[in-house]
């Protein structure tokens, strides 16, 4: 799959679009086909790392995005889609079910072609 992917902090000249391998679903997990996702504030201030003071935010930001580079490599907060496969476990949704995904608080990732979420968390039916 296509993935807008960065592996440094810096400008949006650090984003690029490259073919990473499609996640695939686990037991309690729901892969979701992306339709659209959105380009928000949260994505510029993570890709360049312009936490805004004050200055204990920083660091804490730095831990939990990654000291010196990127620990997860797509952005993204949000989108929309249909869901592809869902695990074993999931029974609040099905296949081919319209869904809203807002991945604040979990791994972002949805500037890709297909997302992977916990079935229990964050998503909305529409």
């Amino acid at each position: 799959m296509k993935a807008v992917i960065y592996t440094k902090y810096g400008p949006p000249d650090v984003l690029h679009l490259k073919e990473v391998e499609k996640p695939a679903p686990k037991d309690n997990v729901v892969l979701v086909k992306i339709h659209a996702t959105t380009v928000t504030i949260g994505d510029t201030i993570m890709c360049g790392l312009k936490i805004p003071e004050p200055r204990w935010q920083r660091l804490i930001a730095r831990i939990i995005l990654g000291i010196r580079k990127p620990k997860r490599t797509i952005l993204e907060m949000e989108l929309s889609g249909e869901i592809e496969s869902v695990g074993k476990d999931v029974t609040r949704f099905k296949t081919g079910d319209q869904v809203f995904v807002s991945t604040v608080g979990m791994k972002f990732g949805d500037h890709s072609q297909f997302y992977k979420s916990k079935a229990i968390l964050n998503i909305k039916q529409h």
